[in-house]
């Protein structure tokens, strides 16, 4: 079929969009803009525009917050519901569907959440700052992905599924350490609200409703709006409605293969019009097979799979935008050196590596699970140094780990100076791993 203008005007997007490493790129972009333009002549118009505020609601019931609070606690819940998709999506039917595919990552993910944590707690323990321990306990599992890619063709698939589980799971981790450390000022009428419209998903679920306007409706109308309403952070609700979207299918794969032989067979049988248009009867057909397309999806997989470009080169790099603008003053050196920096910083870069290498270490020595089949130990001293990337979740957390504004740019400083570390280091090691 002869390609449209449009058609070839839209392919080298569609390309990029599908590229493995375009996430990254895109969100690499981000970064740099915010800095660069927190650090220019117009960088009191970049504070301005994230503090703007914007209204929402009608009267009476109207939720006015700045521009950097909507995505913060607004689009990053688009993020952890696509977070919570994917959990269980692997919990399901991937790499955590069985206790002994998920062992070896989940020991791997726990060290790279204990050790990073406990670093950070030594190096700032009797002072304010220690709040922040949850911040290197992250892993950025788009920044992650772009440079498993960067470390070339001989990374073995394996090694790349031993890291999305190991962040998947540390995603989760960082979901809960956000739950029950960094929520505050209870409203456990809200709370109870929230909890009661979540019910109403899960029995809708397993009552066989799949249409995905009633799970968005209920899900942000109502959940979000009460979580965000009740002091436990809203995100949290992204993650809890994910895991109420239904996950299984009305027909199997046999019956739909065996419905579709059918239908294209009816479809053949039809004399075609002398033009462009098709006949009724095909129409008709056409219709009949997108109804056995649908039966066949699970809504979590179409959901996830419609939202996941939205959270990729939206959500992620606008959150990027508005909490990169690290602005290097005269006090930026002095600053590398406070103990927040060196904690975040020792925290990714040291603690990630000795959690995930210790943990690791111990299951294969002790002989509870092998290694991944053509993983080698270098290959896991790459992926430690590589989950050192801990970007976009650790801005998150120490936005809401300190009030300061001067203690969350140290954090920054530490953040992005480890991110940096850690992923040379990971790309190096892994190009050098046979």
């Amino acid at each position: 079929m002869k390609k449209t203008i449009l058609d070839r005007s839209i392919e080298p997007i569609n390309k990029f969009l599908h590229y493995e490493n375009s996430g990254g790129a895109v969100l690499m972009l981000a970064v740099l803009v915010a800095i660069l333009w927190a650090n220019s002549p117009w960088s009191e118009a970049y504070h301005q525009l994230w503090e703007t505020e914007f209204t929402i609601g009608l009267t009476g019931y109207l939720l006015t917050y700045s521009l950097h609070h909507w995505v913060n606690d607004g689009l990053m819940a688009m993020f952890f519901f696509v977070v919570g998709l994917e959990l269980k999506r692997e919990i399901i039917a991937g790499e955590l569907s069985s206790f002994n595919k998920a062992l070896l990552p989940m020991a791997a993910a726990l060290g790279g959440m204990i050790f990073p944590a406990l670093t950070y707690f030594i190096i700032n323990i009797g002072r304010t700052s220690l709040s922040g321990w949850g911040i290197p306990m992250a892993t950025d599992i788009v920044f992650a992905l772009a440079l498993m890619s960067l470390a070339g063709k001989k990374v073995p698939v394996s090694a790349k599924v031993f890291l999305v589980a190991l962040a998947t799971i540390d995603d989760l981790g960082a979901v809960l350490v956000i739950a029950f450390f960094y929520s505050s000022n209870l409203s456990f009428e809200s709370l109870a609200y929230g909890f009661a419209l979540l019910s109403i998903l899960w029995v809708a679920n397993r009552a066989g409703v799949r249409n995905t306007l009633f799970y968005a409706l209920i899900g942000i109308g109502g959940v979000w709006l009460a979580f965000l309403l009740s002091g436990v952070h809203a995100t949290i609700a992204g993650v809890l409605v994910a895991f109420a979207i239904p996950a299984r299918t009305k027909i199997d794969e046999s019956a739909y293969s065996a419905s579709l032989e059918v239908l294209v067979a009816e479809f053949d049988e039809e004399i075609p019009n002398q033009g462009p248009l098709m006949t009724q009867k095909q129409h008709q057909v056409i219709e009949k097979v997108k109804n056995k397309s649908a039966e066949a999806q699970t809504p979590l997989q179409k959901i996830e799979i419609a939202l996941h470009p939205w959270v990729t080169f939206l959500v992620i790099p606008l959150f990027a935008l508005a909490n990169g603008g690290v602005a290097i003053g005269s006090t930026f050196f002095s600053d590398l050196l406070h103990p927040i920096s060196i904690g975040v910083f020792a925290g990714l870069v040291l603690g990630k590596l000795v959690g995930i290498l210790l943990f690791t270490w111990v299951l294969v020595k002790f002989r509870v699970v092998p290694l991944p089949e053509a993983v080698t130990w270098r290959h896991i001293v790459g992926i430690a140094f590589v989950a050192g990337v801990g970007f976009t979740m650790s801005l998150f957390i120490a936005a809401l780990a300190f009030k300061d504004p001067h203690m969350i740019e140290q954090a920054k400083y530490g953040i992005l100076l480890a991110s940096v570390v850690s992923g040379t280091l990971g790309v190096l090691t892994l190009r050098s791993a046979e």
